[in-house]
Parts: structure tokens; sequence; C-alpha cells
């Protein structure tokens, strides 16, 4: 962590197995704290999310716009997912 870098505690809901193994690499030194794993986890989680989101744009631009409702249709169905409603939690 930066020193003087503002921060805002949160509570996180993380599956139990997962916890344990970020403690046992606490516990052997391979990452000063459970709160320092996690932040490292969702700054690289932000970059790579704006990094797709910039190679989208350019993939969009390149191939003629904004992607159809017949295309988002298509992709929902091959990645087995649904819309998004509005205010929903990915």
């Amino acid at each position: 962590m930066v020193i003087g870098m503002a921060t805002k505690k949160v509570t996180v809901t993380i599956d139990e197995a997962d916890v344990a193994a970020i403690r046992e690499l606490v516990d052997a030194g391979r990452v000063p704290s459970v709160s320092g794993f996690v932040q490292q986890a969702v700054s690289v989680m932000l970059d790579e999310v704006s990094g797709w989101g910039a190679l989208l744009a350019a993939a969009l631009d390149e191939s003629g716009g904004p992607i159809t409702p017949d295309e988002s249709a298509w992709a929902d169905s091959v990645l087995g997912t649904g819309p998004r409603r509005r205010g929903s939690a990915a």
C-alpha cells in the first residue's frame, strides 16, 4: 500500500476456501496481509476491465459500430448469460 493513500473500509463476502488460501499466503510471508492481497486483486481487476473495455471499443470501431441487439442476444446464448437488468450486480 502507498503511504498516505486514501482508503475506505468495506465489507465483502468471499468464499471460505479463498479466505483460507489468502491467509495461508499471508502466514507464509508471500503477501503482506489479507487487505493487501484484496487491494492488489481489485487493482488488477480494474486494470483488466478497463483494458478489455478499450480493446472492445477499438474492435467495435473496426467492425462497424456498436453491438446490435441480435448480436448481443447471440453472445448471451453462447456465453450462457442473460441480459442484465438495470441496477443488478454482476
